[in-house]
């Protein structure tokens, strides 16, 4: 995953597609190095093991720091939610559940503490598991 794709397909689709009633400023107002970092973080190693195994598990990460992490003025939801979707459609994979649903996933998920940073990512992780289809099925 690049802050290229995530400018050019996650966040151009969050524009797009899910408004609701907040706009979502320009992608050059961005925090400077927060996305990089959330973009990063998933797909680091340690003693040459992934921190988080997986599809699933990098997406899971992915997911929580883009909302938590907040690399946007606005909209840090609803492009965690496609850059996710990207993440999966990119790897023959999609969730099965609604923008909306996943966006109020993501609501829940802003909510949290960040103390329970790992509890809340194993949960992510259960929910992508139970939802995660093969794309050829959709």
């Amino acid at each position: 995953m690049t802050v290229k794709e995530v400018e050019y397909v996650a966040f151009s689709f969050a524009q797009k597609l899910m408004t609701y009633d907040e706009p979502i400023p320009e992608f050059g107002t961005r925090f400077p190095n927060i996305l990089e970092s959330c973009i990063d973080t998933p797909f680091m190693q340690f003693n040459r093991k992934d921190l988080y195994r997986g599809l699933i598990g990098k997406a899971s990460a992915l997911f929580y720091f883009m909302i938590k992490n907040h690399p946007f003025q606005n909209g840090n939801k609803r492009i965690a939610v496609m850059t996710v979707l990207y993440l999966f459609h990119k790897n023959g994979k999609w969730i099965k559940m609604s923008n909306e649903d996943l966006y109020n996933f993501a609501k829940g998920i802003a909510r949290s503490k960040p103390t329970s940073r790992e509890k809340i990512i194993i949960q992510i992780q259960r929910t992508l598991k139970k939802y995660t289809i093969d794309l050829k099925d959709t």
